[in-house]
């Protein structure tokens, strides 16, 4: 099985929070309409993991998600050249890692937060992965790796 690659995904938490993905168990991640951010959802494949990010309101790495299904077309936008994936939730993050706190942290001046702050959907680097889950006391259950 390959190795999984990592992704910043973005939800204002009034639209949907992390909490909704748990009680949903899985969402299509749609409505995204930024060429970059398209391309970063074509290039997601099943089991790869997302750091979700509350934006606008609480500005934090609040959990971690699952890509559940190969990149489709958005349902969101029929006719039109975007894409969607579904994910799925793994684990709440114990201490949530604010953007204050990600921007203080010197070993993720690189993270997509600070160097591409309006992208919804980045590539994270599997450092910089595991540093904001140890920053938030949090591991992956050893089910969901």
């Amino acid at each position: 099985m390959a190795k999984p690659q990592y992704w910043l995904i973005k939800s204002e938490p009034s639209v949907y929070p992390y909490s909704q993905l748990e009680k949903d168990g899985r969402t299509g991640w749609t409505g995204v309409r930024s060429f970059e951010a398209r391309n970063n959802l074509r290039a997601m494949k099943p089991g790869d993991l997302c750091l979700f990010y509350h934006s606008n309101e609480g500005k934090a790495v609040v959990g971690v998600a699952r890509v559940l299904t190969d990149p489709g077309p958005d349902p969101t936008a029929p006719d039109e050249d975007w894409a969607s994936v579904d994910v799925g939730p793994v684990v709440a993050v114990q201490e949530p890692v604010t953007l204050s706190t990600i921007k203080s942290t010197r070993e993720l001046k690189d993270f997509p937060l600070i160097t591409r702050s309006r992208l919804s959907v980045a590539s994270v680097s599997s450092e910089h992965f595991k540093r904001v889950l140890e920053m938030g006391g949090t591991r992956i259950p050893r089910a969901a790796r």
